[in-house]
């Protein structure tokens, strides 16, 4: 018996694959970068990967889609590749159905100007609205004000959509260890994240995105996925406090971390630093609560080298590397896995954890290992 997860390498973005051993499948943001589809492109050519492999597990469905906030890194082309309930258009033969779909409140909330109305992160906005005007097949995080402002616009009241709503701080009711050997604590978004005095809400997105505590059970033993997405340090801060505060530290605890926001130093302080930057206290220590043998993945375009990428403006922040390499040391992790490097960056490969009773370990590339076959042929007997 086994669970796994998928990195794919989509560049300076994030789409990872929760497969359990049930065959459900869970899916954490889509992000289609448009040079996937070049052949001298070192991105994925993520519609194809996904419909293949949905394919050959002879599926056309998603039991759960995720969008942990709506930058274009977190959604690009999906209202090409998914079904969308709301509209004919965004339906028909090809395109691949979300049993459920899993959204902070603040992509129900966000407003825009008139010459947006066909962005992607306003399609997602009206499929979001219409799944919970119809009660069924999705789960907002999240129950500010302006949320039940909206829901009472519908002529609804809030109560009537009581089971699509999930607080922080409590668990997913889709998922349990018992049935599923999988559950979701969520960490964020808070209410407070949301609730602006009256003001429209335009661009909280990555202060108000999804995190989770994944919790993986095979046998007796328990796993932990810590999914940050592209939070900065003041929201892993209040995540620690409020998680200490309750009681609830088992929660921080991680096996396997994706770094946030593509590493930048903005996860771990409001300073890069020369040549590491040191995170600030709170986020110290819930990079101390990673486990022996525990991995890192950073889904991000590869890092390069020296005072290029020291001095570089955008993620990926080399000093945020070096920070977390050091901190993975200190706890007996195993690796720091770049989506974009692995296993090298020319022609970077989908990254796969696979998980036991026996814990986390690397699947590695086809390619690979195929090259150190040839690299090292086996001895006659």
């Amino acid at each position: 018996m086994m669970h796994q997860i998928n990195f794919y390498p989509v560049g300076n973005g994030d789409t990872c694959q929760i497969i359990l051993d049930s065959d459900k499948r869970i899916l954490l943001d889509f992000r289609h970068h448009g040079n996937g589809v070049k052949d001298d492109s070192p991105e994925i050519d993520l519609k194809n990967t996904l419909k293949n492999e949905l394919k050959e597990a002879k599926r056309n469905s998603f039991d759960v889609v995720a969008f942990t906030h709506a930058d274009e890194d977190h959604i690009q082309g999906s209202t090409e590749f998914f079904e969308l309930l709301h509209e004919k258009q965004y339906q028909g033969e090809g395109r691949v159905k979300i049993n459920e779909l899993w959204v902070p409140a603040a992509m129900l909330l966000e407003r825009t100007d008139k010459d947006k109305q066909k962005e992607e992160f306003v399609i997602l906005r009206q499929e979001a609205r219409h799944r919970l005007k119809e009660k069924k097949g999705i789960k907002v995080f999240s129950k500010p004000d302006e949320l039940t402002k909206l829901i009472e616009s519908w002529d609804m009241s809030v109560d009537d959509v009581a089971h699509c709503i999930v607080d922080a701080g409590t668990l997913v009711d889709t998922f349990s260890l018992k049935d599923d050997g999988i559950e979701f604590f969520v960490h964020s978004p808070f209410i407070a994240h949301l609730d602006q005095d009256g003001k429209q809400i335009k661009t909280v997105r990555n202060k108000a995105s999804l995190i989770f505590n994944i919790r993986f059970q095979q046998g007796q033993e328990l796993y932990d996925f810590l999914a940050i997405g592209d939070s900065e340090w003041e929201v892993l801060e209040e995540i620690v406090e409020i998680t200490q505060y309750h009681r609830n530290d088992d929660r921080l605890r991680w096996d396997l971390l994706n770094i946030p926001h593509h590493c930048s130093y903005l996860a771990l302080s409001d300073t890069k630093g020369d040549n590491e930057t040191a995170p600030k206290p709170k986020v110290e220590e819930l990079l101390l609560q990673g486990q022996r043998d525990a991995y890192m993945i950073c889904s991000s375009n590869a890092f390069g080298h020296g005072k290029e990428a020291l001095d570089r403006i955008q993620p990926p922040h080399l000093q945020s590397r070096h920070c977390y390499e050091k901190y993975l040391k200190k706890v007996g992790g195993r690796r720091f896995i770049v989506t974009m490097e692995e296993p090298n960056s020319k022609a970077p490969e989908p990254v796969t954890i696979e998980i036991t009773h026996f814990g986390l370990s690397l699947k590695k590339a086809a390619s690979a290992a195929l090259a150190a076959a040839v690299a090292s042929p086996a001895r006659a007997g």
